[in-house]
């Protein structure tokens, strides 16, 4: 029985990591999308108001003018309460870009979609040893949630060095007593909390994987940052494309 606690508790913790480390990508995929392309969706947005008000302006339909007032009014449209919010909050609560803003400290947005694969190897090195679920004692597991916190927004930032001193950091720490699994009741309440937190994990991972910015990383699995750039490109081509339209309705 204890050595069915010890693989159900190994086995929950891996895939707690895959599911933290899908998490983070599809968090920054979202923050990247949005920083770097949103400047190429407002171009657009304009342009295409652009052209309608121009082909109006030609033809004096009312249709066209309907169609331009329309095109207008989406390029700045009035944000709701939740698009107001979007980026302030994630899944951790304020996002690093609001913390840092309410207490005026520079904030350090990911450079990529995926961290490296030396990040994502010291970020799982870390949570193996560091993680929660292996705590028996309440003041234990505070301890290892406080930390993980740390790790998981160093590696959603993928802050390598800063990766480096939390694992020297918790060489350093406190030495966790032994654990002791012994009556059998104790075994079987272990090996529940578990199986009800892999089916709480289950649902998170298929609302992720299910989700928009999800399904767009299912596009591309093995390089998502080069995703970002295949848009870029088409977003690009896109704007020439309206840009030459424009030129030659007011020409």
């Amino acid at each position: 029985m204890e050595r069915a606690v010890r693989v159900a508790e190994q086995a929950l913790i891996e895939f707690e990591i895959a599911v933290e480390t899908f998490r983070v990508e599809v968090e920054n995929f979202s923050r990247l999308h949005h920083q770097k392309l949103g400047p190429m969706y407002a171009r657009l947005d304009e342009l295409d108001a652009s052209i309608a008000e121009a082909r109006a302006a030609r033809s004096g339909d009312p249709e066209d003018l309907r169609l331009a007032r329309e095109a207008r009014a989406a390029v700045l449209p009035l944000p709701g309460v939740e698009a107001l919010f979007d980026d302030w909050i994630d899944s951790d609560g304020l996002s690093p870009e609001a913390a840092a803003m309410l207490t005026e400290r520079p904030v350090r947005p990911p450079q990529r979609v995926r961290p490296s694969e030396e990040v994502r190897r010291l970020y799982r090195e870390l949570a193996r040893k560091a993680h929660p679920d292996l705590a028996r004692e309440e003041g234990e597991r505070k301890r290892r949630e406080e930390f993980i916190t740390r790790v998981n927004a160093a590696y959603a930032r993928g802050d390598e060095g800063l990766l480096r001193e939390l694992a020297a950091e918790w060489e350093a720490g406190p030495v966790p007593a032994e654990e002791r699994l012994s009556e059998s009741e104790e075994l079987y309440a272990r090996l529940e909390w578990l199986a009800q937190r892999k089916d709480i994990l289950s649902v998170l991972a298929r609302e992720l994987e299910d989700s928009a910015i999800g399904s767009m990383l299912r596009l591309a699995p093995e390089d998502p940052d080069r995703l970002l750039e295949e848009i870029a490109e088409q977003l690009r081509g896109q704007v020439t494309e309206r840009e030459a339209e424009l030129a030659e309705l007011v020409q």
